[in-house]
């Protein structure tokens, strides 16, 4: 594999398991030195991958704190000596159960507000004078297919989503000057860790997100991180502002 970004430093949130994990030893595989986030299993994620012979550490992090993130930012800046890539992929949907808009509490919407959108701005806040400092840097943010598709039975996860698209685009345009790029990978339905422990959630999604596809099968995790490895890389250089698609053909972006 291409140590395209041996020198670099990345931050992953939600990186302890399921596509978090596989994003960061995708981009220690290709050289990065990298920061695991997240609530739970940081440090165990972290030692894993430093047994592999990478660079890593891990932290206890919510992204909903505006302490914790700005401690995460301090955390990489000392064991590593800056920042150039973040990938928000923290968010609440693996334990979340389908059910009408109608249905979800106004406490659950609040909550999941927090973490897939309030958290990427404070995060993306917090490793902003670190980026402005290295002249630049990268900073993809995780969205869904269902931002473009309107799936029912989330609401609130759909929404989010959507919301993640537009901040990614407006944080581009206003980031621009300073040479960070900001761009966005949108998932499919994903056979994660935490969504094979939601049986509901697979009940309901896994057979027509499989359908719909033109590559009609499965999607996991490694199906992710190419699409997320360029975007935080030297060929794509002169992409900002975008959002690509993955998900097998289900929705044409």
């Amino acid at each position: 594999m291409s140590k395209m970004l041996t020198g670099k430093v990345a931050i992953v949130t939600g990186g302890a398991k399921g596509i978090g994990f596989a994003v960061a030893a995708d981009l220690a595989a290709r050289g990065a030195a990298v920061v695991i986030a997240d609530l739970a299993g940081a440090e165990v994620a972290a030692t894993r991958m430093r047994e592999a012979g990478h660079h890593a550490i891990g932290l206890k992090v919510d992204v909903a704190s505006e302490a914790d993130t700005t401690v995460l930012a301090e955390m990489a800046i000392a064991e590593f000596g800056g920042i150039d890539i973040l990938v928000n992929n923290a968010g609440i949907y693996s334990t979340l159960k389908p059910r009408p808009f109608e249905e979800i509490e106004p406490a659950e919407w609040r909550r999941l507000m927090e973490v897939n959108t309030l958290g990427i701005f404070l995060a993306c806040r917090a490793v902003l004078p670190a980026l402005k400092a290295r002249g630049g840097g990268r900073i993809v943010n995780i969205s869904s297919g269902v931002a473009f598709k309107g799936n029912p039975w989330m609401a609130h996860y759909v929404a989010s989503k959507g919301a993640v698209v537009s901040l990614t685009r407006a944080l581009a345009t206003e980031l621009g000057r300073h040479k960070i790029l900001v761009n966005s990978v949108a998932p499919g339905f994903t056979l994660s860790d935490g969504v094979l422990e939601n049986a509901t959630l697979v009940e309901r999604v896994r057979e027509p997100s499989t359908r719909t596809r033109v590559l009609a099968r499965e999607m996991t995790p490694a199906d992710l991180v190419g699409a997320i490895a360029f975007l935080a890389g030297p060929d794509a250089a002169f992409i900002t502002g975008q959002t690509i698609v993955v998900d097998g053909g289900a929705y044409y972006h």
